[in-house]
Formats: C-alpha cells, structure tokens, sequence
C-alpha cells in the first residue's frame, strides 16, 4: 500500500504529465551553469534562481557544500558542458548549528556503534561562518585542478525570510596575468540581486 507521501507523487505527476511539452529538451544544459545549493526545504531554486526547466544543472547537498558536489561538477563541466558555477548558501542553515563531533554522537546515541563505526572519519562538513563558508568555498574550488580555469565561480547568500540573495565573491576563470576576483567581504559591501536571473546577470557585473 502506498504512503501519503508515493499517493501524492502518483497524483501530481499525473497532472504534471497530462501537459507535459519539454520531451525535446537537450541533455546538456542550455545556458552552461550549475548551481550548487542546500537540500534545505525552504529552497525552491527555478523560482528563487530564475532558472527554467533544461537550463542548468542544480546540485543540492546538506550545506550547499563545493566539496560534497565535486564529482557532480565534473560530469556537469567535462561530460556536459557546463562553464559556470553558482555556490549558493543560505541564512539559517543547519550546518551552522553543529560540529562534526555533535553529529558523530547523535548517529551513535540513535543508530548504534556499528552506524557510528561505518561512518568513521567522515567529515559532516559544518561551518560557523556563514559568509566566510562562502568565500572560502569559492576559493576552494578556483584552487581546484578538477575545476578547468575558463570555469567562472561565484558565492552568493540566499536569504531564507526575505527570498532575496546576495552576491559574497566572484572569481572569474584564470587568464595570464592570474585569478581575475572581486571580493565583498563586509556586510555593507554586499550586493543585493533579488529579482535578477543570476545565470545572466554575472556576465554584466
């Protein structure tokens, strides 16, 4: 018998099927972007990022974490050609809340020693700093040898209570005089984009 949950599943898609007109869409991204965001619920990203169905690849992790979803970059970049990454955190993230060694012994207290030993050394990826989670994020990932150079990156802030993001650092890809980067490191600094199509409003900051 189905859950509430796989009912509901079944009669949305039936609904979503009945219109369906995007069969033809192409199997590569039409505007060459991926954009790594949180799994957070609070998140819907074709609204709130302004991205149609078939334009970029989402890669959602707990955190919205760079290093989470390296290997989904790569596929993104080197099998389907994609040119750009969005790094998108958000206000009011869980991975703010928590260290590693909080949530080693809740897997531990909840699911036992043999879950806690299975996942043993493994990092949950939390952080204190929300901006600077961000930045160091985007410098991750520009320092990457997995991330070509012509792969532009860009951390923003998504504001879970107002909708709004904001951009925290652009790195544009490398050139031969080196890392082309624009930093906004204080509060006062940040550039608020709510309302525009990030995928293209890069290209004219």
């Amino acid at each position: 018998m189905a859950t509430s949950i796989q009912a509901n599943l079944i009669q949305k898609n039936r609904k979503y099927a009945s219109s369906f007109e995007h069969g033809d869409l192409a199997l590569p991204p039409t505007k060459k972007y991926a954009v790594v965001t949180c799994m957070d619920a609070r998140i819907h990203p074709p609204s709130a990022f302004g991205i149609s169905l078939g334009d970029a690849h989402i890669i959602r992790n707990a955190g919205g974490s760079a290093r989470d979803a390296l290997r989904s970059l790569v596929i993104s970049q080197q099998l389907l050609g994609t040119t750009e990454v969005l790094l998108i955190k958000h206000t009011g993230c869980g991975m703010l809340t928590f260290s590693n060694a909080d949530a080693h012994g809740v897997v531990e207290k909840q699911l036992g020693k043999e879950a806690e030993k299975e996942l043993e050394g493994l990092d949950f990826l939390p952080f204190g700093d929300l901006d600077e989670a961000v930045r160091e994020e985007v410098g991750w990932l520009r320092g990457s040898k997995a991330i070509p150079d012509n792969v532009a990156v860009s951390g923003w802030v998504y504001e879970v209570e107002t909708g709004k993001h904001q951009l925290i650092q652009k790195m544009a890809a490398l050139h031969n005089d080196g890392i082309i980067a624009n930093q906004i490191s204080s509060e006062s600094e940040r550039l608020d984009f709510a309302g525009v199509d990030v995928g293209e409003g890069l290209a004219r900051i």
